[in-house]
């Protein structure tokens, strides 16, 4: 049997001793130079048994500060029931649902008027470079990046809605708000899909290397007419989706074998 590299050796050792919480979320790892003794290596051994690890997403660098063991304080968050106007909200369905996540929302926004991608263009069935409104937040989640959502609306819906080109956000959520003035969103089409970050993606945030992001496209329909495409990007290391489809009283904690 071939014997391992040794940075690999390193990295193997290492991960067991974060999964076993030597070394538990947030903390620091030795300093390479440490590293470098106790395994009896090269600093360029340590640094790619250490990259190992940020490749897989177990930690992540600060130049001046060493590596840090990630923290996965995961976020659930119900698809079936996000902006779904049937359930109680307290403002929109983001605050809503962090909120009582016992988790503290908050969120940077900004509006303009811009041609539409092509992939947004054949979702709203308008030509390509068609002006659409761009709502675009940046959001966090006990003031962690948690995702950025870019929301086009396309440009004829404007005169219904005036609203939705003015900045800042709209306090009852923008679903809630266009089905007040009578264009109800009455279905959705969902789009799940991963890979990695673009350079902009992982700066807004805040990933490490190695780390993919979740993209979930909402295609909003009234009886109609697509009204909306949402594009949410989810940090893949701190997000899970899920769905309730069907009858589900088989799952409740109550039900006895």
């Amino acid at each position: 049997m071939t014997k391992q590299p040794k940075y690999r050796q390193l990295a193997d050792a290492l991960r067991r001793e974060i999964d076993n919480g030597t070394y538990p979320p947030g903390a620091r790892l030795p300093s390479e130079s440490e590293l470098a003794a106790r395994f009896e290596a090269s600093r360029n051994t340590v640094r790619s048994g250490l990259n190992e690890l940020v490749t897989q997403g177990l930690v992540a660098s600060s130049q001046g500060l060493g590596y840090e063991v990630i923290k996965h304080e995961v976020f659930q968050l119900n698809a079936s029931r996000f902006e779904n106007l049937s359930f109680p909200q307290t403002g929109d369905a983001y605050n809503t649902d962090v909120t009582n996540a016992g988790r503290q929302p908050s969120q940077t926004f900004r509006v303009e008027m811009q041609p539409a991608p092509e992939y947004v263009a054949e979702r709203l069935k308008v030509p390509a470079g068609a002006t659409t409104v761009l709502r675009f937040c940046h959001r966090f989640v006990d003031d962690v990046p948690w995702s950025t959502q870019a929301t086009h609306y396309p440009e004829w819906l404007l005169e219904r809605s005036p609203r939705l080109a003015e900045p800042g956000d709209i306090a009852e959520g923008t679903t809630r708000y266009l089905a007040g003035l009578g264009v109800e969103q009455v279905g959705y089409f969902d789009e799940i899909a991963t890979r990695m970050p673009t350079p902009d993606e992982a700066r807004l945030l805040e990933m490490g290397a190695g780390v993919p992001v979740m993209l979930w496209t909402r295609i909003g329909y009234s009886a109609t007419a697509p009204i909306r495409c949402t594009v949410t990007t989810f940090r893949g290391d701190l997000n899970r989706m899920n769905y309730e489809i069907g009858d589900l009283s088989a799952r409740s904690e109550d039900v006895v074998q």
